[in-house]
C-alpha cells in the first residue's frame, strides 16, 4: 500500500512538472511572437522577468546612424523643427543618389519593435527602443530605407547594422529620415509638426549621450 501511495504521489508529481513546463513554452512563444508596437508592453515585461542582467541590453553610449560613429561623408539636409520638422534628413555629401544603399546603423544597443514597410511617405521602417542606464527609455525611427536586415525582437548592440539608405520607394532622392523620441509607442505620424511633444533633437541628443554613466541605476528594469 505505501509503495502504490508514493507511486501515485510520483505520478501527480510527474504530471505537475509537465503542465509547467506547457506553461512555461506557451508564455515564451507569447513573446517570441511580438510583432508590433501594440507589444511594447509586453516586451518590458518580458525585460522585467529577466532574471540576470545583461549590459548588451543597456545603451550606455550614441553614434550617428550613418558614416559611424560621427557621420563622416554624410550632412544633416533638413534639421530637427526646420520647417516643422520633427527629426533629420541624413544625405551623403555626393548629393543625389549617391548615398543610395549605404548601411544605416542603430545608434546604440536596444531592441526592435518594429521593421517591416510602412508604406505610404515612409516605406521600409524601422523603430528600436533604447534604456538608457538610469532606465528611461528612448525610441529611435529610421525611415525610407531601401532594404531592412533586422526584424522586430531583435536585440541589436550600436552600430549593427540596421539596413540601407532608400528613396522611400522612389519617392525622393535618397536619405535618412531619422527621430528620436522620448515617448514609446507614439504613432508613426507625419515626420512633420509645430507640436515636438515627444520628440528630442537627434544630433542634440547624440552628442550629449556619446558616453553616459557606466552605473546602472535601480530603476533600470533590466537590472530586476
Amino acid at each position: 500500500m505505501l509503495v502504490k501511495t508514493i507511486c501515485s504521489l510520483f505520478v501527480f508529481a510527474f504530471i505537475i512538472a509537465l503542465s509547467s513546463c506547457g506553461m512555461v513554452a506557451k508564455e515564451k512563444k507569447s513573446v517570441d511572437s511580438l510583432e508590433t508596437l501594440a507589444d511594447t508592453n509586453q516586451v518590458q515585461h518580458f525585460i522585467e522577468k529577466k532574471i540576470e542582467f545583461d549590459s548588451s541590453k543597456i545603451a550606455f553610449t550614441f553614434d550617428f546612424p550613418v558614416g559611424k560613429p560621427d557621420a563622416k561623408g554624410y550632412y544633416d539636409y533638413q534639421g530637427f523643427t526646420e520647417n516643422r520638422h520633427l527629426g533629420e534628413d541624413w544625405n551623403g555629401l555626393g548629393g543625389g543618389n549617391t548615398d543610395l544603399g549605404d548601411t544605416i546603423y542603430s545608434i546604440a544597443n536596444g531592441q526592435v519593435i518594429y521593421a517591416e514597410d510602412f508604406g505610404g511617405g515612409w516605406g521600409n521602417t524601422a523603430r528600436i527602443v533604447h534604456e538608457l542606464p538610469d532606465g528611461k527609455c528612448y525610441e529611435s525611427v529610421y525611415t525610407h530605407c531601401d532594404t531592412i536586415f533586422t526584424k522586430s525582437g531583435t536585440w541589436l548592440l550600436k552600430g549593427a547594422p540596421i539596413g540601407t539608405i532608400g528613396t522611400g520607394h522612389g519617392q525622393y532622392y535618397a536619405h535618412l529620415h531619422l527621430e528620436i523620441r522620448e515617448q514609446l509607442g507614439m504613432p508613426i505620424g507625419e515626420g512633420y509638426s509645430a507640436d515636438t511633444t515627444g520628440y528630442v533633437n537627434p544630433s542634440a541628443f547624440i552628442k550629449s549621450h556619446r558616453k553616459i554613466t557606466t552605473k546602472i541605476q535601480a530603476s533600470s528594469s533590466l537590472n530586476q
